[in-house]
């Protein structure tokens, strides 16, 4: 106890860089009579003094009474103004106030016990300080706080590391904490986040070339034009972050980290088809090399407009959403897609008939003032087209592995609906903290020891309820006389089936502490002092010059109630009067702010109050959200029972904690994901019909496969212990924008294919489409997701590095095995139209080359 009131008045003495005393921005519930702040501890028990801690009294039985005597005596009379063995110290803290043992105590609790009742407090095992700091409503006031929070963290890390003894462990906060770790986590992980882009970068430049020998190697690289499109993906965010910016659309850090990944995936995936269909198809005979740019482009464009356009209405659609987060990342993400879109069809083109122009001109890359030695070689169709062409296409459209690979796809589906919907909603505090976070301790220690949690509000609002009317007061008090299902009777039997509710305690209640302090000790023997002016006197000062109060009361079911009289007289009295060694009943330090009230015609109108209690320890998310939504329907009960039983009605009661606006969110997560990933596919299966023609079939098709790929990335989730809330939200709507490019191209590859068989076309297009889907999305990401995994955040780490590689590797094997097996038995017939036009090219060509045999 000696060590923890050494520390206790070091951290009273911190002093911030800007001269920022605790006395300037702590809460001072008794001032003007204590100016002292509220410190919760066990040495309040002491009134912070080392002399009373080591003092000793001897007994009549020969025994010493000391500090833990005194410590028993005070867990079981918090409120005692004397304790007559310990030198008649009191159990009030040096601030007035009494320190109850379950906030200052911690580890007590017995197995499988959820309250302090009956609790042991001896055996405690933990010592909790709590220094409460003022709420301010500007920016110089919270310039104050955070002045003074900086220094007692450096101070609390300094002592942790230096002096603290070593059988003693220590975890602590401020309000600035987890802001703080929140961008010292962000800033550490920078250096990460720039290797895994420049992987990505460098694979980008260095893959879009072709490998024909090593005396063409300089003027076959494409990295000037890679260099290029990765240029476009990131003007194509800027532009996108600026225009919002502009309009006032706030961003977010998952904007920031999201958006890239998603602009890179789409436009990387666009250029390598683009880049590679030019690369393996010949200039036709008298066809210009703009000519054959052009066609190239012709070929490939429909399929960049299809899987462009349906990722931009699905982003802007999803911006329907009614999260935030969701809506926020989908408006940056569709206007980002879209300026990607335009700046590929015209920039990218430009700079690609640059660089083929350079190329054929037998000029280095990057240095084209240089040339090369002029040497022709036959098209390149790549390592990754011929192993596509010659054993990956062929294998797995075989006649015996299709089947399989149709119930392997099926039996994984079905796996994944049946977890998913067990998947855990929140995001634990220890997640969004680095591993190497001094925050860590402190949330361990929180769900280890302490027995109670966050102090919960029950609010009545300003709903014309006439509190000052005996009939009224019935339904609110919780004392002899008051209605059995009144406000404080049902917080307290709430109290009672604490593992159900989360309600650690029975709430105060301003009114039975008003009858107390207006009838202390009974027969007119109250706390009530008025001056020869009928004015208010304080209970605490010398009342040599003041007189009793004497109200007047009615009485009903053998309870006095104050008259209306009474009341409007004195009740503003008691919550100006603070407590002391004659009277503890004083309510202006507890309910001085509880209560919201006025005068009118000199009768006091209450216009709301509240009723404080605690919630029990909350230990994960789904505690803090079961626990606000427990407290919601205590509140309803009760806003039920002052209705005459009906639940609308003019009076309203509504729980409040400090915590409930960060997990609002996840009461209604599920209906949130739902609505955001059918939006999402709504948009894109009409994006698809339209585009395709309306090809119901492959549009069908395109959104079963879609829908595969989220389900089983649901499912991935659960296995994974990725757990479901914004961040995994936002990134799920991600995987649907990505999932088209794993889908759309095959799709339409597929649908304009004249090939005489759905094999022979889903080969044809698996070879054309796959091995660019594969090299410009799935090989791009995977060498710069797995940079993630080395990231000091474990936000990053799970739902970054772990989300990003399922969402790769998983549409990767639905678009490029699952979906052209899908194709094989049940897509779309040829295009008779297509048909023709392909007779009639082939024709066309034939003619040429006749005409041009050299």
């Amino acid at each position: 106890m000696y060590e923890v009131l050494k520390l206790q008045k070091k951290i009273e003495k911190v002093v911030g860089d800007a001269g920022t005393k605790l006395g300037d921005i702590c809460f001072k519930p008794m001032a003007p009579d204590f100016d002292t702040c509220a410190v919760q501890s066990p040495l309040g028990w002491f009134q912070g003094s080392e002399e009373i801690l080591n003092s000793e009294f001897p007994l009549a039985t020969g025994d010493v009474y000391d500090y833990l005597n005194h410590i028993e005596y005070c867990t079981t009379n918090p409120t005692s103004p004397s304790d007559g063995n310990f030198g008649s110290a009191s159990c009030m803290a040096s601030y007035g106030g009494p320190v109850f043992p379950y906030v200052v105590l911690g580890g007590f609790l017995g197995e499988g016990q959820i309250t302090a009742d009956n609790a042991q407090f001896m055996n405690a095992t933990a010592i909790v300080i709590t220094v409460p700091v003022n709420n301010f409503k500007t920016e110089d006031h919270d310039f104050k706080a955070t002045d003074w929070e900086g220094k007692f963290l450096a101070l609390m890390s300094n002592w942790t590391a230096n002096e603290k003894p070593e059988y003693m462990e220590v975890g602590y906060a401020a309000e600035r904490s987890i802001k703080d770790e929140l961008d010292r986590q962000s800033k550490s992980d920078v250096l990460t986040i720039l290797i895994s882009y420049s992987i990505m970068f460098l694979y980008i430049a260095f893959s879009l070339g072709q490998f024909r020998s090593f005396s063409t190697l300089l003027i076959d690289s494409k990295f000037t034009l890679g260099i290029g499109g990765i240029i476009i993906v990131g003007l194509s965010v800027c532009t996108s972050i600026g225009f919002y910016g502009l309009i006032g659309v706030s961003s977010t850090l998952i904007i920031m980290e999201v958006i890239p990944f998603l602009v890179l995936a789409v436009g990387v995936d666009n250029i390598f088809i683009l880049v590679q269909t030019y690369q393996r198809e010949a200039r036709r005979p008298v066809e210009s090399h703009e000519q054959h740019i052009g066609r190239i482009l012709g070929e490939v464009g429909p399929s960049m407009l299809l899987s462009s356009i349906s990722e931009t209405c699905c982003f802007f659609l999803g911006a329907l959403s009614d999260m935030p987060a969701v809506k926020a990342f989908a408006l940056y993400a569709g206007l980002a897609l879209f300026f990607n879109f335009c700046l590929q069809i015209t920039c990218f083109v430009a700079l690609f008939s640059l660089d083929t122009r350079r190329q054929e001109s037998n000029r280095l890359d990057i240095l084209c003032c240089f040339r090369g030695a002029k040497k022709d070689y036959p098209k390149n169709e790549g390592i990754l087209y011929r192993v596509f062409d010659l054993i990956y296409a062929p294998f797995i459209l075989s006649n015996w592995v299709k089947p399989l690979i149709i119930v392997g796809f099926i039996s994984w589906l079905t796996a994944s609906l049946c977890v998913a919907p067990h998947i855990d909603v929140g995001l634990d505090q220890d997640i969004s903290m680095p591993t190497d976070s001094y925050m860590q301790n402190y949330f361990k220690f929180l769900t280890s020891y302490l027995a109670v949690g966050a102090p919960v509000y029950f609010v009545i609002q300003d709903t014309g309820l006439n509190a000052t009317a005996a009939d009224v007061q019935k339904k609110i008090c919780g004392s002899a006389g008051c209605d059995m299902d009144s406000v404080v009777t049902q917080i307290y039997l709430s109290a009672k089936i604490a593992n159900r509710t989360y309600i650690a305690a029975p709430s105060s209640s301003w009114l039975d502490d008003f009858y107390d302090w207006l009838d202390y000790g009974g027969d007119f023997s109250g706390c009530c002092f008025v001056d020869d002016n009928g004015d208010f006197c304080p209970s605490s000062q010398d009342q040599i010059m003041c007189t009793r109060c004497e109200p007047t009361y009615v009485v009903n079911n053998n309870k006095k109630w104050p008259t209306q009289e009474s009341f409007d007289k004195y009740f503003e009295f008691y919550l100006n009067d603070n407590p002391g060694m004659e009277c503890p009943k004083g309510g202006h330090p507890s309910y001085g702010t509880a209560v919201n009230r006025h005068k009118l015609d000199n009768k006091t109108v209450i216009k709301s109050s509240y009723f404080q209690t605690y919630h029990s320890v909350m230990k994960n998310s789904a505690d803090y959200y079961n626990g606000m939504a427990a407290a919601r329907q205590v509140a309803d009960n009760i806003t039920t029972m002052l209705n005459g039983g009906n639940h609308e009605g003019p009076h309203h009661v509504f729980p409040y904690s400090v915590f409930y606006v960060f997990y609002e969110q996840y009461l209604t997560m599920w209906k949130d994901v739902l609505t955001s990933l059918a939006i999402s596919g709504g948009a894109i299966f009409i994006a698809v019909l339209l585009l395709l023609g309306l090809d119901v079939q492959s549009s069908l098709i395109t959104m079963l496969v879609i829908s595969m790929i989220v389900a089983d990335l649901l499912g991935a989730m659960y296995w994974w212990d990725i757990s479901l809330n914004a961040v995994s939200l936002v990134n799920l709507v991600m995987a649907v924008g990505i999932s088209v490019e794993f889908c759309a191209h095959i799709v339409r590859g597929f649908a304009v294919s004249c090939e005489n068989s759905r094999s022979n076309r889903a080969k044809e297009t698996l070879v054309k489409m796959g091995s660019s889907v594969l090299s410009g999305i799935t090989l791009t990401k995977f060498g710069g997701i797995i940079v993630l995994a080395f990231a000091k955040s474990q936000i990053f780490q799970v739902f970054y590095f772990r989300m990003y590689l399922l969402i790769v590797l998983i549409g990767a094997a639905h678009g490029l095995i699952f979906l052209p097996v899908l194709l094989s038995y049940l897509g779309p017939k040829v295009n008779r139209a297509r048909l023709k036009q392909n007779f009639e090219n082939s024709s066309a060509i034939e003619r040429a080359r006749s005409s041009n045999p050299l």
